[in-house]
């Protein structure tokens, strides 16, 4: 299969474009800034690719740019004739109390988490659709119906947008034969760069006055994370799991797998909210939307 994923220079996304391409699958790891910040992640893939004899191949894709997503699924399109899987990865984390970032920051944080997916979905989306054939696949978080400790409200608001519009597209792409998968990873402390590159409130001054009463809120919720976290937990088991669902056959994938090490209940919720969804969509006679056409 031809595949892109987002936010593939590393972490998670990474981790799946290499397990992909070892699948056997041509992958295509989308990333910002190929030719400056992200060149040493182009020669890491490349000799990834050398190194194991895959098909692995970087390409400019910026989520924050329609012009870059067009772009870049124009030119997998151009050598490829057809596109098959989009891994809606990339993405950001900050930490802070949630009062002390602007507005800015949090439509900013939007715009990486979700607003970006929809940009590259309305750049391949017509090529599946044409197709009458293809997946969507979305990197989730547990936190969207899981657990939720303090400083982290922006992003987990964000994610939560993000799974809210994969749950969304499932039914409206299912009659064009696009499947789709939503894949949860839990608090990985680990193996990303999440935590090492968060971002921070721009409002040190509500950050200082919270922390009379937090003090010490983010290292005690990081602590406890790495606590509660079985050892050896490791962060390439997402990637994996995430290479395994892609195989799957069309309309045998789960609608949603969780891969969380720490158990934070987020598995519960989203179990019920989506029989839930499940339910209502036959009762008002729309189960066809519950798996892709034929084609």
């Amino acid at each position: 299969m031809i595949i892109v994923i987002t936010g593939a220079s590393s972490g998670i996304g990474a981790l799946s474009a290499r397990a992909l391409a070892r699948a056997g699958h041509t992958v295509y790891a989308g990333m910002r800034d190929t030719g400056g910040r992200n060149a040493p992640q182009v020669d890491a893939a490349a000799a990834f690719a050398r190194d194991h004899e895959t098909d692995l191949r970087s390409v400019e894709l910026d989520v924050s740019s329609q012009e870059s997503a067009d772009a870049a699924i124009a030119s997998i399109v151009a050598e490829h004739g057809r596109l098959d899987v989009v891994v809606h990865n990339a993405g950001h984390m900050v930490l802070g109390p949630a009062e002390a970032f602007t507005a800015e920051q949090l439509a900013q944080l939007y715009d990486t988490n979700a607003i970006g997916t929809q940009r590259v979905n309305r750049a391949a989306l017509p090529h599946l659709r044409a197709q009458r054939d293809g997946l969507l696949v979305w990197v989730s978080s547990s936190s969207v119906r899981g657990g939720t400790p303090p400083y982290l409200a922006p992003y987990f608001a964000a994610k939560a947008a993000m799974d809210s519009l994969a749950v969304s597209y499932a039914a409206e792409v299912a009659r064009f034969g696009v499947d789709t998968a939503i894949i949860v990873p839990g608090a990985f402390t680990s193996g990303t760069n999440h935590f090492p590159n968060s971002g921070h409130p721009a409002d040190t001054d509500v950050a200082a006055a919270y922390e009379e009463r937090y003090a010490g809120l983010t290292d005690h919720v990081a602590a406890k994370l790495a606590e509660i976290t079985p050892a050896g937990a490791d962060v390439a088991t997402v990637a994996e799991e995430l290479a395994r669902v892609v195989d799957l056959p069309k309309g045998q994938r789960p609608f949603r797998t969780h891969i969380d090490p720490a158990d934070d209940g987020g598995w519960l919720v989203a179990e019920v909210g989506d029989r839930i969804r499940s339910e209502f969509l036959r009762r008002i006679d729309l189960a066809d939307l519950l798996s892709p056409a034929a084609g």
